[in-house]
């Protein structure tokens, strides 16, 4: 019989709770993500052309996406709040649609995985909402954290994945 999982934020009766880290030394963590806007091969030239009808989607994103790596307290109930020090999103136009990449850093007690996903998910809403009214069946697809550094655990990089399409 294999050992239960145990949730860092469910006490022992199962009820949610902010796990506390008073007692963690800030430490330099860093955490990156990825996510993938799939879209049409017109939305794709249009933003190769930079035609797209809203302006700009790339800058609206990337913008969008170091904002919401700063809101992630006011979004996920039981996250910390903490210093968001640093923020990269990067947004690449490829033949299937748009890759976005972000990396968040702090020095802080906990890390900043969810800050990281949380830019890549919104940047890529973004992107969505931008290019909706030209390609109705625009996805929003694989959102990963991709890496993570610092802390007790250490550093851990997900394992290579082959090319998307």
């Amino acid at each position: 019989m294999s050992t239960p999982i145990r949730l860092t934020h469910l006490d022992s009766e199962g009820a949610a709770y902010m796990v506390d880290v008073t007692a963690k030394t800030p430490t330099v963590r860093s955490a990156s993500a990825r996510a993938e806007v799939a879209c049409s091969p017109q939305v794709v030239a249009a933003l190769r052309q930079g035609t797209v009808p809203k302006g700009d989607v790339l800058a609206v994103a990337r913008v969008a996406g170091i904002a919401a790596a700063k809101k992630v307290p006011d979004l996920l109930p039981l996250a910390h709040v903490i210093g968001v020090h640093g923020a990269r999103v990067d947004l690449g136009v490829e033949d299937w649609g748009v890759l976005i990449e972000a990396t968040v850093r702090t020095a802080d007690r906990t890390g900043v995985e969810m800050e990281a996903l949380t830019a890549v998910t919104v940047a890529a809403l973004a992107v969505v909402d931008m290019v909706k009214g030209v390609d109705r069946e625009v996805t929003l697809r694989r959102a990963m954290v991709t890496a993570k550094s610092g802390g007790r655990s250490g550093t851990w990089v997900r394992p290579a994945q082959g090319a998307q399409v």
